[in-house]
C-alpha cells in the first residue's frame, strides 16, 4: 500500500510558521514509530510512474501517455509537454506560478499556439489538445532533462529549466517565445479582465510510449493527470473517497492525497496547516487505527516533492515505547 502525499514533509520555513504548536496525535503517532526512507523527489508523476511500472527513459514518458489520453496518437514520435504557464516576477528571482492560475479557454490556447506556430514553422509548433495540455512532437529525441511543474511551483526556474546537450537550443526557443507572447491580443484581453498573462512555456515529461506495465494494481486519485497515468497501466481507477476506509488496505493499492499541494506549493502556511488537519481527521487517524486491529501489509507514506518517506506496518504501531514529539521536530 503506498500513499503519495506531496508536501507532507515541508520547507524548514513553512514549517515554521505552520507547525509549531499544531498537534496532530495520529500523524504523530505514525511518525514517530515508523521507519524513515528515502523516495523519489521528481513529483507525483514520477512516482506513480515507478509505483505502477513505467520505466523511465530520459525523462519520465509523462507526454506520449498524456497526448494518447488526450485524443492524439502518440505513434513512434518523441512528445514533450509543453504547457502554457505564468512567470511570476520577484524581486531577486523568476517563479513558476500554480499550474493552474492562467486557466485557459480552448479558444485562447488555440489562438496563442497559432501565433506560435507561425512565428516558428516546424522548429517549434505546439499542439493545444486541451487548454492547460500542450505538446512538441519531435522526430529525434533531444537532448534534454526536465523538470515537472509539479516540482518547479512556486520555486526560482533557473536550475530547473531543461538541462542537456541541446538545453541551450531550448531555452533559446523558450526566450523568444516570451517574447512572442508579451503583447499578444488574447494576454492583454485576459489582463485587461484581471486574470494572468500566459508568457511562457514549460517543457517536461518528454519521452516516446512506454511499454504498458504487466502488473495491476488499483489507483484511488482525483486529479486528471495521475488518472491519465493510471489509465494507461491497466489500473483499476476508483475514486478517492472522503476518508480512509480499512478495505482499501487490503490490496495492492496506490493511492494519492493532494490536499496539501495548494498551499505547499505557494508557501501558504495556513492553507497546509488547516489541509495537515483535515488529513489528520480523516485519513490519519483511520490509518493508525485499522494498524492496529488488523493484518494490514506494510504501508508506505512517501512525499515525491521532499523525497522523504515512512515505512509502517502492524508492529511499527505497537511500538509504544517511541513516544511522540513536537510534530514541527517530526517532519524536519
Amino acid at each position: 500500500m503506498l500513499f503519495l502525499i506531496p508536501h507532507l514533509f515541508p520547507s524548514p520555513r513553512m514549517l515554521e510558521a505552520a507547525a509549531q504548536d499544531l498537534h496532530l496525535p495520529a500523524l504523530q503517532t505514525l511518525l514517530v514509530r515508523g521507519r524513515r526512507a528515502a523516495c523519489l523527489d521528481e513529483g507525483v508523476e514520477a512516482a506513480l510512474c515507478e509505483a505502477l511500472g513505467v520505466q523511465r527513459q530520459q525523462d519520465w514518458p509523462i507526454a506520449p501517455i498524456s497526448v494518447q489520453q488526450d485524443g492524439g496518437a502518440a505513434e513512434g514520435a518523441y512528445w514533450l509537454r509543453a504547457d502554457p504557464v505564468h512567470l511570476r516576477l520577484m524581486r531577486d528571482r523568476v517563479v513558476l506560478a500554480d499550474s493552474g492560475d492562467p486557466a485557459l479557454t480552448q479558444q485562447e490556447a488555440n489562438a496563442l499556439a497559432a501565433s506560435i506556430a507561425e512565428h516558428f514553422g516546424d522548429a517549434f509548433r505546439p499542439l493545444p489538445l486541451r487548454p492547460m495540455r500542450w505538446y512538441l512532437r519531435l522526430d529525434q529525441p533531444p537532448r534534454l532533462s526536465t523538470t515537472p511543474p509539479s516540482v518547479a511551483t512556486g520555486l526560482d526556474i533557473d536550475p530547473l529549466l531543461p538541462r542537456g546537450d541541446d538545453a541551450m537550443r531550448y531555452r533559446a526557443l523558450l526566450n523568444e517565445v516570451q517574447m512572442l507572447l508579451h503583447g499578444h491580443p488574447v494576454n492583454e484581453a485576459r489582463e485587461a479582465r484581471g486574470a494572468l498573462p500566459v508568457n511562457s512555456l514549460w517543457l517536461w515529461g518528454g519521452g516516446t510510449m512506454p511499454a504498458r506495465p504487466s502488473e495491476r494494481t488499483t489507483l484511488y486519485c482525483r486529479d486528471e493527470g495521475s488518472r491519465a497515468i493510471g489509465a494507461y497501466c491497466g489500473t483499476t481507477l476508483r475514486e478517492l473517497p472522503d476518508r480512509c476506509d480499512r478495505r482499501m488496505l487490503d490490496s495492492a493499492s496506490v493511492i494519492v492525497l493532494d490536499a496539501l499541494t495548494p498551499a505547499g506549493q505557494c508557501g501558504e502556511p495556513y492553507g497546509w496547516r488547516e489541509a495537515l488537519r483535515t488529513l489528520e481527521s480523516d485519513w490519519f487517524a483511520p490509518l493508525r487505527d485499522v494498524l492496529r486491529t488488523s493484518g494490514a501489509a506494510a504501508v508506505r507514506l512517501a512525499d515525491p516533492i521532499s523525497g522523504r518517506a515512512l515505512l509502517l506496518d502492524r508492529a511499527a504501531v505497537w511500538k509504544i515505547w517511541r513516544r511522540p514529539r513536537k510534530l514541527a521536530a517530526l517532519l524536519r
